[in-house]
């Protein structure tokens, strides 16, 4: 049977640049590995539960926050080994340094007889798109892509929808132009950064 897991990747704005929360697996394992082992938080979907539901449900579990606000479709990514991982995006902030993780119990070292328990995931922290690429497991890279992809379509249509002249008194402002340069720059930078 198919492992399916789904998960939130959060994205903010900071000095006007795009940053990604990605987490770091807690355990023996993955201790002392830095590059291309971060991910978004995620986890098994439970049986009929909805891709959002367990992604929201997860990513509490995962950082002791809620996630609450308008989420954006990443679709799907499949591994070698048949798991298929779903993603959502949500633009939201959080203090990384007060993120709080459930655990695991596992045996180490293997073969002691010795059960300890790990966070799942150790840490969290905000990276600039261009350096989550290098640090996000490499199955995981595409969300980054899409999050991009998603939020260029987005500027581009509000940099188009407000630079078309609109009768004031109807409430549309027009963008003024150095206004709507500087969004286009923002989308030039985050597309030179993947």
């Amino acid at each position: 049977m198919t492992q399916i897991s789904s998960g939130l990747l959060l994205y903010r704005f900071k000095d006007r640049r795009l940053q990604v929360l990605l987490v770091h697996p807690g355990g023996p394992f993955w201790a002392r590995k830095n590059l291309r082992v971060w991910s978004i938080p995620k986890g098994l979907i439970e049986d009929d539960e909805m891709l959002l539901t367990a992604a929201r449900r997860e990513f509490a579990e995962e950082t002791g926050f809620l996630a609450n606000g308008e989420f954006l479709d990443l679709g799907k990514t499949s591994l070698a080994s048949g798991k298929v991982i779903y993603a959502f995006a949500l633009e939201m902030d959080l203090d990384e340094t007060r993120v709080t993780s459930n655990k695991f119990t596992m045996e180490w070292p293997r073969g002691s007889g010795k059960m300890r328990q790990f966070p799942e995931i150790d840490r969290a922290a905000w990276f600039d798109v261009a350096q989550a690429g290098e640090m996000i497991h490499e199955s995981q890279k595409s969300f980054l892509d899409r999050l991009v992809q998603a939020l260029s379509h987005a500027v581009e249509g509000d940099v188009k929808e407000k630079t078309v002249s609109g009768n004031p008194d109807e409430g549309q402002q027009e963008m003024r132009p150095d206004r709507a340069r500087e969004e286009q720059s923002t989308l030039a930078r985050w597309s030179s950064e993947q």
